[in-house]
């Protein structure tokens, strides 16, 4: 459920807000920030898939060595689909599952078994210390608990733990600028935004970038620096 990445000494370390099917315009934005992927390492704050025209490349970006991803909710809404559990299907179309619900039931598995792989939080390491990244918000005060609280579960974290870190907005809706403890920052994405908020040591990147009119914002994790790119 957590997964931690020690520091890049080749090269540069990136996150990037929700994907959301958009990979071929993000493949372009990496062009233009003159990414590198033979030393360079992008992290995705999750919502891979949905509502862009890509979706289905999503498992042959989880399969590049230097691109790395947290779940976020819409991964979650997929896996729990394929196993044909609770899913408010109107709600789900309406959020860009179709191309997903129009899968056989074998390729539905295929996607639901690689977004099960991927953890609910990652650690990077960084020259100025270290940096988590989840999909919506670190449900606890304290990163260091956080990182106890799902070691100690593993596998067995159960939903209503997990949902926090794929749904919670009550940070970027209440502005709360408390700072999340032991760590340098944490990286979110999960609400679109016109441009990115730092709430206390919590960077909210999702600008819509899978929108027409909006745009990915590319943060780098040494330096915790903000581009945008339409």
């Amino acid at each position: 459920m957590i997964q931690r990445y020690t520091r890049n000494k080749k090269g540069r370390d990136f996150a990037i807000g929700d994907i959301h099917g958009c990979f071929q315009r993000l493949r372009g934005l990496l062009n233009e920030a003159g990414f590198d992927p033979a030393v360079d390492r992008l992290f995705s704050v999750g919502d891979l898939v949905d509502r862009g025209d890509d979706s289905e490349q999503v498992l042959s970006w989880l399969a590049l060595p230097w691109f790395h991803a947290v779940r976020g909710n819409h991964e979650d809404t997929a896996i729990r689909y394929a196993a044909k559990k609770s899913v408010n299907i109107a709600m789900y179309s309406a959020n860009g599952g179709d191309w997903f619900m129009a899968l056989t039931p074998e390729r539905q598995q295929l996607f639901a078994a690689a977004f099960e792989q991927l953890p609910l939080a990652i650690e990077v390491e960084t020259v100025n210390g270290l940096v988590g990244i989840v999909h919506a918000d670190c449900p606890l005060a304290d990163w260091g608990e956080f990182r106890a609280l799902l070691e100690s579960l593993g596998d067995s974290v159960q939903q209503q733990d997990r949902e926090p870190c794929m749904w919670s907005r009550h940070r970027i809706t209440a502005m709360d600028r408390t700072e999340v403890a032991g760590i340098r920052a944490v990286v979110v994405g999960h609400t679109p935004l016109e441009q990115p908020v730092i709430l206390g040591n919590v960077y909210h990147i999702d600008t819509g970038g899978w929108m027409e009119t909006g745009r990915f914002s590319l943060l780098n994790l040494d330096l915790l620096n903000i581009k945008a790119y339409a």
